[in-house]
């Protein structure tokens, strides 16, 4: 995890350790844990086989969150619109729900913009982040994404983003970028 103090935009503090990393969320409202898999998984694996391998998971944090779907959204680096996309999700936005991820692999970044806190979370293979609603947020899937995740839906219409219009997202290092930034 980075963390970018007021107006800072380099040299964050960084915490590695996921349990510090949990309990640092934890006070900031967000929800950050590790999950095992509850039954293999293949690398052809698709949406179904994902859910019902998760399916426990899945039912407590949909009952918990009152979210209606949950699917899984997955890009690889041969992925003809991996340039697009990539440019949707890094620009600051909320939501008017929580965003809710669970990583079944790969990895990718969130930055999460707290008042004059920003916080970047490389969200890996078992990680569960809880963002709530309307909290200013990005995410870098890097150049040459690789990732699958579980997401969760309150709104039929899925994931709906509300742009901020600041700009802050791009004075942050990209994922590609950073020390712990596995994308290519």
């Amino acid at each position: 995890m980075y963390v970018y103090g007021a107006g800072e935009t380099s040299d964050p503090r960084v915490v590695t350790e996921r349990l510090a990393i949990a309990s640092e969320l934890g006070a900031m409202g967000i929800e950050f844990e590790q999950w095992e898999c509850d039954a293999p998984l293949g690398p052809d694996a698709d949406e179904a086989t994902i859910l019902a391998a998760y399916a426990e998971s899945v039912s407590r944090v949909k009952s918990r969150g009152g979210f209606t779907t949950a699917d899984v959204i997955g890009l690889t680096p041969d992925h003809p619109d991996k340039g697009p996309l990539r440019e949707k999700f890094l620009s600051e936005h909320i939501h008017s729900e929580d965003e809710v991820r669970f990583f079944i692999e790969g990895s990718g970044l969130f930055y999460l913009h707290l008042g004059e806190v920003v916080v970047g979370i490389e969200c890996t293979q078992g990680d569960y982040l809880s963002v709530p609603a309307n909290t200013r947020h990005w995410f870098d899937m890097g150049p040459n994404p690789a990732f699958r995740c579980i997401r969760f839906f309150t709104n039929p219409e899925g994931w709906v983003a509300n742009y901020t219009g600041d700009e802050i997202a791009s004075k942050y290092p990209r994922y590609d970028s950073l020390a712990g930034g596995v994308a290519q």
